[in-house]
């Protein structure tokens, strides 16, 4: 309704009225649902450090399913009506399948109205290409995920599930497979949705571009969660100014947009802080930009490569800590130096994550070398070499969770 209104206002006064209110709701029930209690409990904590106890008036409700991701896509619809870049539809079903489309629904990627509506409502036909492509990608998705992402889990979990009892050089280890778990686990989901949209005949833009292969920071959020990416700095950080006020109001525009994306993954400070961390390196990086001997530092791509690594790793400890004092532990630990003798964990578990987590390297590696993207490699592979290749990731995924059972036969 409100996208209708907006496309018929006749003033600059009504839209923005329009648009008021959309953001409002939007936001509103985002706020209610999943920041009230947070705020609320903070505010306590806050308050009792001045000797004063309020009542503490917190909600006791379900987070709805995927309300992160639809408030995202239905506050663009309304954004790129207003700013005159989408005329709205007046069909129903297709605005909510748009809201609701259930592939990523959960997890993203965010996609625009402007991509996705006018698939919505066009005919669609099977193509050779978009099923190869799909099958694929959702496989290749199910092994990221299932093998990689769940065995380096089993090391993360009991490493973070417990920080005290662990050295500095256990926690890096932890951290370092955390950063590989959450990028085979999040890549993984988007290629499965990727993948089962194709299967509809739906194309989905890219969510994931092999981030731990980019040369700074900036780089990298060229390439991680690109959808979420995309949408902070075309619906936030341009809104906001931009960097076209100065290099001051550049340089706040940078930060709220990343602490807000920070606050946005999670009720949580670790999350602010996060994001605080990236819109610090962000501010940095723009700021150095100006000078030449930066600039020639960047061009060594190895040397860019690991700074960036370095920063994403400590940001990570916030990110998978379970509260602020748990992380600060984790890094006081890791910055201590130690003269014993390390303590790695589960040799066979360690063993079983460093296997795993090569195989994953290897073959994001071929991608970036080959300059091959995952989401057309299956129309590029024969039919045979597809089938033969699904066929081995699906057992490679079956036996690792396989019980072992005994031939039928053995019996007799």
């Amino acid at each position: 309704m409100i996208g209708l209104r907006l496309h018929e206002a006749e003033s600059a006064i009504i839209k923005k009225r329009w648009l008021l209110l959309s953001l409002s709701v939007n936001l509103g029930l985002l706020g209610v649902f999943k920041y009230y209690n947070f705020f609320v409990e903070s505010f306590v904590v806050f308050a009792e450090n001045w000797d004063w106890t309020p009542n503490e008036l917190t909600l006791n409700v379900i987070l709805p399913v995927g309300i992160s991701f639809y408030t995202f896509q239905t506050l663009s619809y309304t954004l790129d009506i207003y700013r005159g870049t989408l005329k709205p539809t007046k069909d129903i079903v297709a605005f909510f399948t748009y809201i609701a489309f259930f592939p990523q629904l959960v997890a993203g990627p965010i996609e625009r109205a402007s991509n996705l509506l006018p698939q919505v409502l066009s005919k669609r036909t099977f193509t050779k290409a978009y099923f190869s492509e799909g099958i694929l990608q959702i496989v290749v998705g199910l092994f990221r995920k299932i093998v990689i992402a769940d065995t380096l889990a089993k090391y993360v979990d009991v490493v973070y599930g417990n920080i005290e009892v662990h050295d500095g050089t256990t926690i890096i280890l932890a951290t370092v497979f955390y950063a590989f778990q959450i990028y085979f686990d999040f890549s993984g989901y988007s290629d499965i949705a990727i993948g089962t949209a194709k299967l509809l005949g739906f194309s989905f833009m890219r969510n994931f571009n092999l981030p731990y292969f980019a040369t700074s920071l900036t780089d990298f959020w060229r390439r991680w969660h690109i959808s979420l990416s995309y949408w902070l700095r075309d619906y936030l950080y341009i809104s906001l100014g931009g960097n076209r006020k100065g290099i001051v109001l550049t340089y706040r525009n940078l930060m709220i947009t990343m602490l807000l994306g920070g606050l946005w993954h999670g009720s949580s400070w670790n999350f602010v802080i996060w994001g605080g961390i990236h819109g610090v390196v962000l501010s940095i990086e723009k700021f150095l930009n100006a000078n030449q001997w930066f600039r020639a530092i960047r061009s060594v791509n190895w040397l860019g490569r690991i700074l960036t690594f370095v920063v994403v790793l400590l940001a990570w400890v916030f990110f998978r800590a379970k509260d602020f004092n748990t992380a600060l532990l984790a890094l006081r630990k890791i910055f201590q130096v130690q003269l014993n003798m390390p303590y790695v964990g589960d040799i066979t578990v360690l063993a079983n994550c460093i296997a795993m987590l090569i195989v994953g390297l290897v073959f994001d590696f071929y991608l970036y070398r080959t300059k091959f993207s995952l989401e057309k490699m299956g129309s590029s592979l024969g039919t045979t070499k597809l089938i033969v290749l699904t066929c081995v990731i699906s057992l490679l995924i079956t036996l690792f969770y396989s019980t072992s059972d005994n031939f039928i036969y053995f019996q007799f």
